[in-house]
């Protein structure tokens, strides 16, 4: 095999072994029991696309993590005592899904999230315990 076949052949190897960990993470992150689509939208001036990823529900946190990562860790992770549900609405042109307006430490978060999704995070703020954590809207 000549030198540029071997490079070939790396480069290869490299890009199945990326894909298999994207698609084995997606799939581990998807299943799990407390799992769901959640897109989150950065909130500022230039209003970027809302970036997909899969959110968890723990014991006392909402963990996020992208879609299209190879971190073993969650980009983004919220308080269940902090995070309050301000507004939600649904998406444009679309009945299934709802755009729901949180205040997380006096900052406001924006996800992107189906109306059986928004049900069940609306149902996990409210069973906290009463002294930590206030009204759904």
């Amino acid at each position: 095999m000549t030198y540029v076949g071997w490079i070939f052949a790396i480069l290869a190897a490299l890009v199945l072994v990326v894909a298999f960990f994207v698609g084995s993470r997606q799939r581990s992150l998807g299943h799990r029991v407390g799992s769901f689509e959640c897109s989150v939208v950065p909130v500022g001036p230039s209003h970027p696309a809302p970036v997909k990823g899969i959110a968890h529900y723990g014991v006392g946190r909402l963990d996020w993590w992208r879609r299209w990562s190879l971190s073993p860790r969650p980009a983004e992770s919220w308080s269940r005592g902090a995070l309050e549900v301000v507004s939600r609405d649904l998406v444009e042109g679309d009945d299934e899904q709802y755009v729901v307006r949180c205040s997380y430490q006096g900052d406001e978060l924006v996800l992107i999230m189906s109306v059986q999704a928004y049900a069940g995070l609306t149902s996990w703020l409210e069973s906290a315990p009463p002294s930590s954590h206030g009204a759904v809207a």
